[in-house]
């Protein structure tokens, strides 16, 4: 192969290794939501509109008395603004209990209404929620769950 071909192999190879290192929480920050790019964040705000307002709020402000079951034992939806605890888990967590539902992931008959997406989004598509959702948290919250997913990282 010819020095020129292997620059040109090389490079998209560099490029897309580079890519996938800062979407798995290198390149200085911790985790793996990209909520600081717009293209994501608006495909994301797209999505929540679509599949997530209903329960979660328009606005992120979850339903009333949260903490609170209902007759049936079930905890309404939370709220993903900072009033929340969403942003007390890591990325891979919340991406797991979005694709797999709540259920699924805590385990020990813990019930549940959130529903898995596994089969109703894509991976990207769930990716692009929560970066929409960690977007919208003040630089404060921001830092505090960059520091819980390099804690997560560290694990």
């Amino acid at each position: 192969m010819t020095p020129k071909a292997m620059v040109i192999v090389a490079v998209p190879v560099l490029v897309l290794a580079g890519a996938l290192w800062v979407a798995l929480g290198g390149g200085g920050r911790a985790g793996f939501l990209p909520y600081d790019e717009p293209a994501v964040v608006a495909r994301g705000e797209a999505v929540y509109r679509d599949y997530c307002a209903a329960c979660h709020g328009a606005a992120l402000e979850g339903e009333p008395n949260w903490r609170e079951r209902d007759a049936d034992g079930f905890l309404p939806a939370p709220p993903h603004d900072p009033s929340g605890h969403t942003w007390h888990h890591p990325d891979q967590q919340l991406f797991e209990i979005t694709k797999f539902g709540t259920e699924a992931v805590v385990g020990g008959g813990y019930r549940s209404n959130m529903a898995a997406y596994a089969d109703i989004l894509s991976e990207a598509e769930i990716v692009a929620v929560l970066a929409y959702i960690k977007s919208t948290w003040p630089p404060e919250i921001i830092e505090r769950h960059n520091q819980i997913n390099a804690q997560a990282a560290d694990r």
